[in-house]
């Protein structure tokens, strides 16, 4: 699919010929919410802006009918939501959190989407051949700073697939060119947007796969935090 700016007319457009599903994914979120404390946004508006609709700002940066995983999917944005609008794409959700991946698993089986959850460590997985280099797309939201995030993602990215990041309007790309190009990544770019009705600027930050990642990652054991691949440093 083309990467271009959202087009958050069109994407409106497209929430409200899926009206019933993204109206009882709301109400899941509102109950999941009061068992498992997902997510401090619950004000619907507040929810269609900062959680639907900037989910649905990165849909169209997605190949037909890719397998994609989601890393550290707590609530389930942006997978849902783009599940809701793309059924041509098939999504892992990799969430260690066993109450939040209940609530994954019982949102994506009420709303018939093409989702299989899996309570594992971002990290874990991707040294798990089972998912590691498997998939056309890895995508995460508000997990952790981008260097690190890089660690988590790219290992489970295909050469010749793309690592999508929701991040807001901070530009993290410059610190992270040099872990992206250890990891296996190349051509770091920005889509930046501000979403509708003032509700903020964000941005998706972007990275093909170009070659397989190195096999010492990820490092695992909380590394990938402690100690971000930054240039002129040796990693352990």
């Amino acid at each position: 699919m083309q990467e271009k700016t959202p087009d958050f007319a069109a994407l409106s457009r497209e929430m409200a010929r899926c009206r019933q599903k993204f109206e009882q994914f709301y109400e899941l979120l509102l109950r999941g919410n009061a068992a498992f404390n997902l997510t401090a946004i619950t004000q619907k508006e507040e929810v269609i802006h900062k959680h639907f609709l900037d989910s649905l700002a990165g849909a169209a940066c997605l190949p037909e009918n890719a397998f994609v995983a989601e890393v550290g999917s707590g609530a389930g944005f942006p997978s849902l939501p783009i599940a809701i609008v793309r059924p041509d794409l098939t999504f892992t959700l990799i969430e260690s959190t066993g109450k939040k991946c209940d609530f994954l698993q019982g949102a994506a089986e009420k709303l018939s989407l093409r989702v299989r959850v899996v309570q594992r460590r971002a990290e874990d997985a991707g040294r798990d051949p089972a998912f590691r280099e498997q998939f056309d797309a890895v995508i995460a939201r508000a997990v952790a700073p981008l260097v690190p995030l890089c660690e988590y993602c790219l290992p489970l990215v295909k050469p010749g697939g793309k690592f999508i990041a929701w991040k807001g309007s901070e530009d993290e790309t410059s610190s992270a060119l040099y872990a992206v190009r250890v990891l296996g990544g190349g051509n770091l770019r920005t889509l930046a947007y501000d979403l509708p009705d003032g509700y903020g600027a964000r941005r998706l930050v972007i990275a093909d796969k170009v070659r397989p990642t190195p096999a010492k990652y990820p490092r695992g054991q909380g590394r990938e935090r402690k100690s971000p691949i930054v240039s002129g440093k040796t990693e352990p």
